[in-house]
């Protein structure tokens, strides 16, 4: 089983460092970012069992950006992280999205308890994805970021895993066009909707026996597109090359 991975946003460096340290020691692994660019950054490129969030950020709030993970669905568990520690910003923390909430200083023994505590609530709703994903003949490595149909490599560039990985997260439900847009290519910087479609022309060329009547990735038409699970998620013991 891959080590659990964690997401770390604070802009204290000693205390990322310290706490990055200790998290690995405790066999957790670890990716840590001091502003919310390079945490949406990370986000589109892997799959994280927890987000350890500081609220006073510095191209931001910890807060908005909770929030915006729940408005894009994102299930990720979040746990702030913040010396604003009076009941006033411990509500906005959970009213925005956040499972749970943590004052400066804190005792890092509280910590390994509280990410244990929201890993185990997590798997009890169901919000853990698995680590390997299978459609088809076709077998998603999350964590490897690879993927293969027939047993053979399949080669995509990293906007077409990422718009992959969103649908396959969603799977079952309409994931607009602009939703993809924001998720894959983040807030700042969106190009035109038709990125969107040239794109997803590709994942289907790759992944579909039939590009022009797909199985899988389907369009909703005036909406945007739909992951039609055939079949569900594999063990993370499952072999994906």
């Amino acid at each position: 089983m891959p080590a659990p991975l964690i997401l770390l946003v604070d802009d204290d460096d000693s205390l990322a460092t310290l706490l990055g340290n200790r998290l690995r020691r405790e066999g957790y692994d670890v990716k840590s970012c001091e502003d919310l660019a390079r945490a949406h950054e990370l986000l589109s490129d892997h799959l994280f069992d927890v987000i350890l969030l500081d609220v006073m950020l510095p191209d931001g709030s910890g807060f908005d950006f909770c929030a915006g993970l729940r408005d894009r669905n994102i299930p990720t568990p979040v746990l702030m992280l913040t010396a604003r520690g009076d009941v006033t910003d411990r509500v906005t923390g959970l009213r925005m999205g956040a499972d749970d909430y943590l004052p400066k200083p804190f005792d890092v023994a509280e910590l390994l308890a509280r990410l244990e505590a929201l890993r185990r609530r997590a798997a009890h709703n169901g919000r853990v994805e698995a680590s390997v994903f299978q459609f088809g003949a076709i077998f998603v490595n999350f964590d490897r970021q690879t993927i293969s149909r027939n047993g053979r490599p399949v080669e995509l560039s990293r906007r077409e895993f990422q718009m992959l990985s969103h649908l396959i997260r969603n799977r079952g439900r309409v994931v607009l066009r602009d939703e993809l847009l924001q998720a894959v290519w983040g807030y700042h910087s969106l190009p035109y909707t038709r990125t969107v479609d040239v794109h997803m022309w590709q994942l289907r060329r790759k992944l579909e026996d039939d590009p022009q009547q797909p199985r899988f990735l389907r369009t909703v038409r005036g909406a945007g597109y739909l992951f039609q699970e055939e079949f569900g998620p594999r063990p993370s013991s499952a072999c994906a090359s």
